[in-house]
């Protein structure tokens, strides 16, 4: 069994829990596997500490709870600095650079995409996460790029699908252009 664990970690309001649900979606919907999705929050709704956690597999899953993450969405600092330690070599670590400074050290460098500039730059702020799946869809094999980029439609609000394509696909292309290990922190 083959099992893909993705770890998505940050804020309330950053579209965690919905980053997660369109992972899991695109993986068990859309790519024909399973997977399954928890969530955690933190004490307050909006602003306070948020993570979701998705298991993806080709056969069904017995135990729903991440251990190893292969994939680590990190969207604040306090995330980082919370769970940077012990993470397996091979983790597939994700930031926004605006929002988390990396320690130098940090062995092997994070991926990076200003997935939160970029979306303001959209003009809504909302999409960063959608911006980062379409960067994740580039940098990695965990879902196809089709699978996710349909979970993404069949999620977003009715009206917006056009709008989270353009991010989703600006995030991708992203990916295809700087998607090496540490490249765009300093963008």
């Amino acid at each position: 069994m083959s099992v893909k664990e993705v770890r998505i970690a940050g804020f309330g309001g950053q579209g965690v829990i919905l980053s997660g649900h369109i992972i899991g979606q695109a993986a068990s919907i859309y790519d024909d596997g399973y997977a399954t999705l928890t969530q955690s929050y933190g004490p307050e709704a909006r602003g306070g500490s948020c993570t979701s956690e998705v298991l993806i597999s080709d056969e069904p899953i017995g135990y729903p709870y991440v251990q190893n993450p292969n994939v680590f969405i990190i969207l604040s600092q306090e995330a980082y600095s919370k769970n940077r330690q012990n993470l397996p070599d091979d983790t597939l670590m994700i930031i926004d650079p605006d929002l988390v400074k990396p320690e130098p050290s940090q062995n092997p460098p994070p991926f990076s995409i200003p997935a939160t500039r970029m979306a303001r730059d959209m003009g809504r702020v909302v999409v960063a996460n959608i911006i980062m799946l379409g960067f994740l869809a580039a940098v990695s094999d965990l879902v196809s790029h089709e699978s996710l980029k349909q979970s993404v439609l069949t999620s977003v609000p009715k009206g917006t699908e056009e709008f989270n394509t353009k991010a989703f696909e600006l995030g991708y292309s992203y990916g295809l252009e700087h998607g090496k290990r540490g490249d765009g922190a300093n963008d």
